[in-house]
C-alpha cells in the first residue's frame, strides 16, 4: 500500500503501534539504534581539527540504511521519532545525514508515552533536531572516546590486557574501594543497651532504658550495666512519669525518575539495574493487552525529571476521589522540585493511563512486567495523594533513680500509604496502650544485651547510584552500563548483593589516583558533568569544554607513560602438579577471577576452575561434592564436581536435610536482610534468619 510519510523510530516493537495510531499514510519502520558511531579500531577524534569525530556505518547497519533509504525515496515527507533524550536526538542527527534530510527543517517529533493521543499530538507539533541536545551528546561521546583510548593502552601495556578506565566507571570504582578501606579502618566500638518488656493488663509492650539518675544513659562496658541494673526491683512499683504525643504529616515521595526507579526495583524487587532497564522498555514500547492491541504502559523510563502533565494529575485525581475517596486526593496538584542536573525535559515515569490498574491487565504481563508496573503505578498514584497522618508517643516509666522509655507510632490517616508503604527495614511498630501519667505497670522482664558500633556497609547497587546521582556524577543513562563495565573488567564482585574491589580494581584504582587524580576525583567529574549540561542548555559550546579537559589530561598522560612502572601480578603456588604435562600449577588473575593454570604456559595451555566445596554430597549422583562455580556473567551457582558427568545445578545453596514433606533436598534461600531455609518445590519453609 502506497504512504505519504515516512516514520522512523528506533525499535520494531513499537513501530507496528505507533502505526496503527497514525493511519494509512504513514509507514513506520525502525533503525534498530545508532547507525554511525565512532569506529572500534581508533581514536577517530581529531584533536588538532577542533575534535572533529570521525563517524562511520556500523558495522552489519547496511542493509538497514540500505533500506530506510529506499523506503525515504518513495516519501513525500520523513519524520525521524527516535526516543525523547540526548541520545535519541543524536540519532535522529545521525538519521538525517544518511537520508540528506535537512536537521533544520520541521522533521523531529518525540513522544514521552506510545498511547494515540500523545503519539497523533506530537506530529502535529514536528520540530527542528535540537544541535544543542546532539553537541551535549557528542561532547561526552568525544571524551569518552579520548579518555577509554588513551587510557586502556597504558593500562594494558602496565598492568594487562582487557582493562579500561573512563570518567565515570572510575569514579565508581573509587567510591567503592574508598568504601572498603573505611571498612579495613574501622574500629568497633562497645556499647549496652537494656531492653524490657512493660505490661499493663494483658497489652505487653517493649522499652528501653533511657535516663539514671537525671542524666541521659550512656553504657560503655558491663560494670556500668551491672551498677544500674542491680538497682532494678523487677517486683516493685513502677510509674507512668509522662506521656508525651505529637502529630505529624509524612509526605510521599515524588514519582520516579530512572535512579530512584532502579533503587527502589534493587531494594523491594531485588532486580539488577540492568534487569530494571531491560524490563521498563518492554513496559514503555508497549505490550499486547487482547483486544486492546499494542499499548505503551509507561511514559519514558530515562529521565531524571519528577514532572507530571497536568493532564495526568486530572486522572490521577479523578481516579483516587472515586477509589478511595475525596479525603485521599490532593485538593492542589503537587509541584515537585527536581534537582539542579535536570533538564525537565520529560516527565517522571508514571504509568500512561492511572485507569490501566496492575491488577487490571495482570493476565498479560509476565511476572517481571508486572511486579515492576506495579511498583511505577503505586509510586505515581501515591505521589498525587494527601499525606500521611501519623502520631508518635513516648512513655517514661520510672522507678526510683530508673527511667525506661517507650515509644510507638499510630496512623491516624493513611493517606498515600494505602497504596504505598515507605519501605523503611526499620518500620517495626511497638504498639502501645493507652496509657496515662500516673498509670502503674508491671515490669515483665529485662535484657542487658551488648553491641558493637558496625562498620559502614559496602555499596549496594541501589546505594552506589544513589551516591552516584547525590554528588552528581553521571546521568540516569549511565549507571547499568557503569555497574555492568566494572564487574566485567573483574574490577568488583558481588558479595550478599555488595561490592567487594578485587585485587585487580584496586591496582587499577591506585594507579588511576596516583596519576590521573582528575579522572577519579569525584567533585571535579561532577564539575564535568554540569559543564556538559550547560552545553545541552545551549549556555557552552562543546569544543571549548572538551579542549579544556583534554589539554590538561594530555600533560598527565605524557607524564605517567614516562613515570609508571610495569605492574605485575604476581601467581600464587597453587600446590600441584599440572595433570598433562607435570610442572607446577599456579594461582593466576583472569578476567573472572582466579583460577589454576600450568606455570608452563604457553607450551601447556592446561588450565582449571577454582572450585570451594560447601561440605553436601551432591544430591543427584549421590558421590560427587557440591561445589560454588561461576556463570558467564560471573554469577554464583552451585553444581557437583563430578561435572559433566553429573548436571545437578541450583542456583541456591542446598544444605544436608531434606524436606519433611516429600524428602527433596532443602536449600538456603538468600532473602533481603538474611537468608531462610526453604524446599525448591515449595512443600516447605523455615523462619527467616538474619
Amino acid at each position: 500500500m502506497a504512504y505519504k510519510y515516512l516514520v522512523i523510530v528506533e525499535s520494531p516493537t513499537k513501530s507496528k503501534t505507533i502505526e496503527r495510531y497514525l493511519g494509512k499514510n504513514y509507514k513506520v519502520v525502525a533503525s534498530k539504534g545508532h547507525l554511525r558511531d565512532l569506529p572500534k579500531s581508533k581514536m577517530a577524534v581529531d584533536v588538532a581539527n577542533n575534535y572533529e569525530p570521525s563517524y562511520i556505518p556500523i558495522r552489519g547497519k547496511g542493509p538497514i540504511i540500505k533500506e530506510l533509504r529506499r523506503y525515504a525515496k518513495k516519501a513525500e515527507k520523513v519524520y525521524l521519532a527516535s526516543d525523547p533524550d540526548r541520545e535519541g536526538e543524536a540519532i535522529a542527527w545521525h538519521l538525517a545525514h544518511l537520508l540528506d534530510l535537512d536537521p533544520s527543517a520541521p522533521i523531529r517529533v518525540e513522544f514521552n508515552e506510545i498511547t494515540k493521543d500523545a503519539v497523533k499530538n506530537a506530529f502535529k507539533h514536528p520540530r527542528a533536531i535540537k544541535m544543542d541536545l546532539v553537541d551535549a551528546q557528542q561532547a561526552r561521546r568525544v571524551l569518552d572516546r579520548l579518555v577509554g583510548y588513551t587510557l586502556s593502552p597504558i593500562l594494558w601495556k602496565k598492568v594487562k590486557k582487557g582493562l579500561s578506565a573512563g570518567r565515570v566507571q572510575s569514579t565508581a570504582l573509587k567510591l567503592i574501594i574508598d568504601r572498603e578501606k573505611e571498612i579495613n579502618a574501622f574500629e568497633p566500638v562497645e556499647y549496652w543497651s537494656v531492653d524490657a518488656l512493660f505490661s499493663k493488663g494483658r497489652f505487653q509492650f517493649e522499652a528501653a532504658l533511657s535516663q539514671y539518675k537525671q542524666k541521659k544513659v550512656k553504657l560503655g562496658d558491663e560494670t556500668s550495666v551491672k551498677e544500674i541494673t542491680s538497682e532494678i526491683d523487677q517486683s516493685g512499683k513502677w510509674t507512668v512519669s509522662s506521656v508525651t504525643k505529637k502529630e505529624r504529616k509524612r509526605n510521599s515521595n515524588a514519582p520516579f525518575t530512572t535512579s530512584s526507579l532502579q533503587q527502589d526495583a534493587s531494594n523491594r524487587l531485588n532486580f539488577r539495574t540492568r534487569k530494571t532497564m531491560m524490563v521498563a522498555q518492554q513496559l514503555y514500547e508497549g505490550l499486547s493487552l487482547g483486544r486492546g492491541g499494542q499499548v505503551g504502559l509507561i511514559t519514558y523510563m530515562r529521565t531524571d525529571s519528577t514532572r507530571i502533565s497536568h493532564t495526568a494529575q486530572v486522572e490521577a485525581h479523578d481516579f483516587i476521589t472515586t477509589e478511595f475517596g475525596s479525603d485521599y486526593a490532593l485538593k492542589k496538584p503537587k509541584q515537585t522540585k527536581n534537582n539542579q542536573s535536570s533538564q525537565d525535559a520529560h516527565e517522571a515515569i508514571r504509568p500512561s493511563s492511572v485507569l490501566r490498574t496492575p491488577d487490571s491487565i495482570k493476565s498479560y504481563l509476565n511476572k517481571d512486567q508486572f511486579k515492576l508496573y506495579s511498583l511505577i503505578w503505586n509510586r505515581f498514584v501515591a505521589s498525587q495523594m494527601t499525606p500521611a497522618q501519623l502520631q508518635t508517643i513516648g512513655v517514661d516509666i520510672e522507678q526510683g533513680n530508673i527511667i525506661f522509655r517507650a515509644t510507638g507510632t499510630r496512623v491516624l490517616f493513611p493517606g498515600y500509604q494505602k497504596v504505598y508503604s515507605d519501605g523503611s527495614k526499620n518500620n517495626k511498630e511497638n504498639k502501645l496502650p493507652e496509657l496515662l501519667e500516673g498509670d502503674e505497670l508491671t515490669l515483665d522482664s529485662f535484657t542487658p544485651n551488648q553491641h558493637f558500633t558496625q562498620p559502614p556497609a559496602r555499596y549496594s547497587e541501589a546505594t552506589l547510584i544513589k551516591t552516584l546521582e547525590e554528588i552528581g556524577v553521571g546521568r540516569p543513562s549511565t549507571y547499568s552500563p557503569t555497574i555492568d563495565t566494572l564487574q566485567r573488567r573483574y574490577y568488583v564482585k558481588l558479595a550478599a548483593r555488595r561490592f567487594e574491589p578485587t585485587e585487580l580494581g584496586e591496582i587499577v584504582n591506585n594507579l588511576m589516583e596516583s596519576y590521573f587524580a582528575n579522572i577519579v576525583d569525584t567533585n571535579f567529574t561532577a564539575e564535568m558533568e554540569k559543564e556538559l549540561d550547560m552545553v545541552e542548555a545551549g549556555k557552552a559550546e562543546w569544543v571549548k569544554v572538551v579542549d579544556q579537559f583534554y589539554k590538561p589530561f594530555h600533560n598527565e598522560v605524557e607524564k605517567a607513560e614516562e613515570q609508571i612502572q610495569k605492574i605485575t601480578i604476581k601467581d600464587e603456588p597453587a600446590n600441584f602438579k599440572c595433570p598433562e604435562c607435570g610442572h607446577e600449577m599456579v594461582i593466576k588473575l583472569g578476567r573472572y577471577g582466579k583460577f589454576y593454570a600450568c606455570s608452563n604456559f604457553p607450551e601447556c595451555r592446561h588450565t582449571e576452575p577454582i572450585v570451594k566445596e560447601i561440605g553436601v554430597t551432591c544430591p543427584k549422583c549421590h558421590q560427587g561434592q557440591v561445589v560454588e562455580r561461576k556463570s558467564k556473567k560471573n554469577r554464583l551457582f552451585y553444581g557437583c564436581s563430578r561435572y559433566p558427568d553429573c548436571d545437578f545445578t541450583s542456583w541456591d545453596k542446598p544444605i544436608n536435610r531434606n524436606c519433611p514433606k516429600c524428602d527433596h533436598f532443602l536449600v538456603e534461600k538468600k532473602t533481603r536482610g538474611g537468608k531462610q531455609v526453604i524446599c525448591p518445590n515449595g512443600d516447605y519453609e523455615e523462619e527467616k534468619q538474619q
